[in-house]
């Protein structure tokens, strides 16, 4: 590696997020060029289909010109606007009413922040605010899900069901807790159909918060379908038992859409696939085809009205970020709107989902592959060391890690976290490039299984 090549110039001034430190000092980065479609170019030419768009997030792929131009557009009339002190401006007005317009249950308010961390931090801190405005200050605790992710600032990391998020940086805080994983394959007790692990989910849900104390408990986040814990889809019945639980006691529900929201399950929310009903959503990624960091958190009126009740105590809502509902990302925002609407990406998500699907469940025919589970364009494939008894692989030998690093020669880009090899495309993306997509990641793990074959992988080689 020349040493003074973008590759060594990374090595000595980068801390990459989600990188082993260590490592990354030998191996150094893939330095990503240029988009185009569904593909991203790095700076030998090498060509790959991205098949995380980004980071779940870059839903019209890498080369949208509308959206360009409507950032440039934007930042010629007005760069920069703050919302603060009652200030306001044309773009964030206009995403607020298209957000509530979309929502399908009611939402009174918008509240913006740059991430899916700082929405789900800023739910978390009006779930508090709400029960110190309604005179039950007692009632604060917070139930998040083993497996799930919520983000990586101090409150939502905490709620993130990880054990990285949380080994060494002293999380989770006080007042967040952790229920059951909805997902059947790996914690579906022998001889348990689908819908008494439901159930079992769901008591187990009430008894926490019998142990609690259902006066000390304030909401539940639930991602629709789990995303970064491994494309979780929880089984029927699973949130009209779960919903029943939280109304039973008082307990608010706040919806994370950040991966699933904006068409990627076919619906334009996860919620509307699943019948929830929550008090609050937070959005990011795909709200912006991830061309600018953006996101929104959506509150009903109850929750609307805590705020107008505590800025009347207080004097002020006490609460927001320097570039909350910035104007040109609230202008990209808007014409990815536009877009969806204008091109029915919703029906070509619907449209192209089974080929998706049928792809990755033929996978699960794979000697590597335990489950092969997803919904619309976002599935996982769980590569276990023994198919009949669900044995998970070694950590140490980071399975799914090779099968990554293979996936990457073969032309595909994508994330596996654990023994999880997810793929989230481009909400463009065709059959065609679909099939052309999981072909590459067959002979991908084609490779991972020869080289566990071959003993590589004992040595981590």
């Amino acid at each position: 590696m020349l040493t003074n090549s973008w590759e060594s110039r990374d090595i000595q001034s980068v801390l990459h997020p989600y990188t082993n430190a260590a490592t990354h000092m030998e191996e150094g980065p893939l330095v990503i060029s240029r988009g185009d479609g569904i593909h991203v170019v790095d700076i030998e030419g090498n060509r790959y289909i991205e098949a995380l768009a980004g980071l779940f997030c870059a839903s019209l792929g890498f080369s949208e010109q509308r959206l360009a131009t409507a950032g440039a557009a934007q930042l010629s009339e007005l760069p920069f606007y703050h919302s603060f002190g009652g200030k306001s401006h044309k773009p964030g007005i206009a995403l607020a009413e298209r957000l509530l317009a979309l929502s399908p249950v009611p939402m009174s308010k918008v509240f913006f922040a740059n991430s899916g961390s700082e929405a789900n931090d800023s739910a978390i801190k009006l779930a508090w605010y709400y029960h110190n405005a309604i005179g039950k200050p007692e009632k604060k605790k917070i139930i998040s899900r083993v497996k799930a992710y919520h983000g990586v600032t101090v409150a939502s990391a905490s709620l993130t069901g990880l054990p990285n998020n949380h080994r060494d940086f002293d999380l989770p805080i006080e007042r967040i807790l952790h229920t059951d994983c909805p997902g059947y394959y790996r914690f579906g007790h022998a001889g348990e159909t689908e819908e008494q692990f439901a159930s079992r989910c769901a008591q187990s849900l009430e008894d926490l918060i019998l142990r609690e104390g259902p006066e000390t408990v304030a909401a539940f986040f639930a991602e629709p379908l789990m995303g970064s814990g491994g494309c979780i889809v929880p089984p029927p019945t699973y949130y009209e038992k779960i919903q029943a639980v939280l109304r039973k006691y008082d307990v608010l529900l706040i919806a994370d859409e950040v991966i699933c929201g904006f068409g990627r399950l076919g619906t334009m929310f996860g919620i509307e696939a699943f019948g929830i009903e929550p008090d609050m959503i937070s959005t990011a990624k795909q709200l912006s085809a991830g061309y600018q960091p953006i996101a929104a958190l959506m509150v009903n009126e109850k929750i609307a009205e805590a705020v107008r009740a505590e800025s009347r105590k207080i004097g002020t809502f006490g609460h927001g970020f320097t570039y909350s509902g910035h104007p040109v990302a609230a202008a990209v925002a808007l014409e990815t709107l536009s877009i969806y609407e204008e091109r029915d990406i919703l029906g070509h998500v619907r449209s192209v989902a089974p080929v998706f699907q049928r792809e990755l469940k033929a996978l699960e025919a794979h000697p590597l592959v335990g489950e092969a589970r997803g919904m619309g364009l976002i599935g996982t494939l769980e590569l276990v060391a023994d198919k009949e008894s669900r044995a998970p692989f070694d950590p140490a030998l980071a399975v799914a890690a090779h099968a990554g690093r293979r996936a990457q020669v073969h032309g595909v880009i994508t994330r596996a976290m654990g023994d999880n090899f997810t793929l989230c495309p481009p909400l463009i993306i065709t059959a065609d490039e679909i099939r052309d997509l999981f072909q590459r990641v067959g002979r991908a793990l084609d490779d991972t299984l020869a080289w566990i074959r071959n003993g590589k992988a004992a040595t981590n080689a």
